[in-house]
């Protein structure tokens, strides 16, 4: 515990890079759907804005979530920091569940959001694909939870480590198989879950909110089981855009303030 609470960046940074790794190499022998865009095309951008984005939440906020978990054994605002470690993963879990849906519901979130919906092809690289405004406002409601209800550093470290990998795990473009998916996805989300979560369809699109656990999408009746175009042929990203050049970095930094809408 006391190495994990003491080498958390390091931990974080090689899990990032092995997990990303393993997912290109999959997606690479074991494609669930043809690529519609090149890696090139996509990845500069993607890459990109998730450096902006970090850049950008190391100028704004002087904190991260483990050192606002420190300060919350210190000082606890509501609770007592008494949650076991698995309580307090499952509570972020769940609450970032919640985030996710409001900023499907709340128009002035979804304006931030629908750049991660915009990516015209899905893969491990549209797991990082978020504005940087969103970032920042994401990292401000994890730790507000941390503080209130005072979840232990080792909780939160372990969550952003798992968060991480989810995502990508489950924005990759592989394919599992069938009946292995089908057993994950009792627990967890699989690339097939979520990927329904990125159809064009609105109704698809507005469902299948989880990053990590699965059971919050079936609890709340968020769940979509199966696109309804197929895996294979079904449309990535959002109707109204379309465009090649909605890939490109100036483009995806100014398109929360697009006017642009269905």
């Amino acid at each position: 515990m006391q190495f994990i609470l003491e080498n958390e960046g390091a931990i974080r940074l090689s899990a990032f890079i092995g997990l990303f790794c393993l997912m290109a190499i999959l997606e690479t022998v074991r494609p669930r759907r043809k690529r519609s865009f090149s890696r090139q095309k996509r990845w500069f951008s993607n890459f990109a804005i998730l450096a902006i984005g970090a850049v950008c939440a190391r100028l704004i906020l002087p904190w991260v979530p483990v050192s606002v978990a420190f300060y919350a054994q210190q000082n606890p605002v509501l609770f007592e920091p008494v949650l076991p470690v698995v309580v307090g993963i499952l509570l972020l879990d769940f609450c970032i569940y919640l985030q996710h849906v409001a900023m499907h519901k709340i128009p002035v979130l979804w304006r931030l959001h629908r750049l991660h919906h915009a990516d015209l092809d899905y893969d491990v690289t549209t797991g990082i694909r978020f504005h940087p405004i969103e970032i920042v406002l994401s990292l401000l409601f994890k730790m507000a939870i941390i503080l209130i209800f005072a979840i232990d550093p080792l909780s939160v470290i372990l969550f952003e480590v798992i968060l991480n990998a989810m995502a990508m795990f489950n924005h990759a473009n592989f394919k599992l198989p069938l009946k292995l998916d089908a057993v994950l996805r009792l627990f967890i989300v699989t690339p097939d879950f979520h990927r329904v979560h990125h159809s064009s369809i609105q109704a698809e699109t507005n469902s299948n909110y989880g990053f990590n656990i699965s059971l919050w999408d079936r609890l709340c009746r968020t769940y979509t089981a199966q696109p309804q175009d197929g895996h294979e042929t079904m449309q990535i990203g959002l109707e109204y855009f379309r465009d090649p050049a909605q890939l490109r970095l100036g483009k995806m930094i100014i398109q929360p303030f697009c006017k642009k809408e269905p």
